[in-house]
């Protein structure tokens, strides 16, 4: 095509179409230029690939919003399927075509074994949440995480068959898990109805599990929580979801974390904040004091001297661990000045003292 149509027009779609209508478009298309419906018919043969062309790019959110932007040039050259054979298009649009039929093969055949391919199936996945304390956030832990639902069938270790023995291949569709019937040039395939499009036959199930290789039961998953996790994050847990189909791959275990509020501490990120009850001699005079932190581990803080309610005092390097091991966050210490509520007398005479002495002192430095 030296000279090429604009794809909504080839589709005869508007361009604002949604995606659902430009997929009905390009099955009419797909189907009325098909070349096995018009043998011999190169002009029938270049709409089909016309029309899978404009299909590959307006299907595709990123493509698409390129051409409506800068047409064919954008693309620059990625899309042209002029020289494709009818057979490379199939394989292309095998998945969609699968659609096109409600979960048959491409009508068209061609491409791949037996010209379809089949999906690889896999378990369900399966999402649980765990509560952790600040402190088995601050540490990290390992946690036994209980998980109800399927797991695979230990007397027959999931195959579905009865132990000493095992699956067979299916005659009725030779292990593909598919069968296929024609209706005039169209042929169509289906999931085998003897194995259930699994390909293989099971002649001794496994009285446990009833041939399905799996049963319901309670099972528990140890997870490891790394250091410094925080509510909101997930896990991934690779396999150790719902298992798959005939002994195919598991899905997997996504674990969501909510770590409790602590008493003590308020945590931002890798920032953890606290409140340390000092005397008003040490406010004043200045002096040392210990935080435990979450982890029961002793920090030092510096009051320096003139310490006012309220401060907040910086200590870096000793709030939450960061998740990428780069070290920790700070720790900020609000400082609180305890007055005491009952006094000697002789404190009493101390402190009046103090008054006037602070007073006397405040009078000179104001003259």
């Amino acid at each position: 095509m030296s000279e090429k149509r604009d794809y909504y027009e080839v589709l005869g779609v508007a361009r604002d179409c949604s995606s659902d209508d430009l997929r009905k478009a390009y099955r009419q298309a797909a189907l009325k230029h098909h070349p096995d419906r018009n043998q011999g018919d190169a002009a029938a043969e270049l709409r089909f690939k016309e029309a899978s062309e404009a299909y590959s790019v307006l299907s595709d959110d990123q493509k698409r919003a390129t051409y409506d932007r800068f047409g064919h040039a954008g693309l620059g050259g990625g899309a042209d399927f002029s020289g494709a054979g009818v057979n490379d298009i199939l394989n292309h649009f095998q998945d969609m075509f699968s659609d096109f039929f409600g979960g048959m093969g491409s009508p068209f055949g061609g491409g791949g074994s037996n010209g379809r391919r089949r999906r690889q199936d896999r378990g369900q996945d399966v999402r649980v949440e765990v509560e952790l304390t600040l402190e088995d956030s601050m540490l990290g832990c390992k946690r036994e995480v209980p998980v109800h639902g399927r797991a695979a069938c230990e007397d027959c270790s999931g195959s579905g068959a009865q132990p000493g023995t095992s699956p067979t291949s299916c005659q009725q569709c030779r292990g593909t898990g598919q069968v296929t019937a024609q209706r005039g040039f169209i042929m169509f395939s289906s999931p085998c109805a003897r194995c259930g499009g699994t390909g293989s036959f099971i002649p001794n199930p496994c009285g446990t599990c009833r041939g399905s290789g799996s049963v319901e039961r309670q099972r528990r998953v140890i997870v490891t929580f790394p250091p410094g996790i925080d509510s909101g994050q997930r896990l991934r847990v690779p396999n150790q979801g719902m298992p798959g189909p005939n002994q195919t791959p598991a899905g997997d275990l996504y674990v969501d974390v909510h770590v409790a509020a602590d008493e003590r501490f308020e945590r931002q990120g890798d920032t953890l904040g606290t409140r340390l009850r000092v005397t008003f001699a040490t406010a004043a005079l200045g002096g040392k004091a210990e935080v435990t932190l979450p982890d029961h581990t002793q920090v030092g803080v510096d009051i320096a001297a003139g310490t006012q309610p309220g401060a907040v005092v910086l200590v870096r390097g000793k709030g939450m661990p960061r998740l990428d091991r780069s070290g920790r966050g700070d720790l900020h210490v609000l400082v609180e000045v305890m007055v005491p509520t009952k006094l000697s007398k002789h404190a009493k005479k101390l402190l009046k003292e103090l008054e006037e002495e602070l007073g006397a002192a405040e009078t000179h430095a104001a003259s």
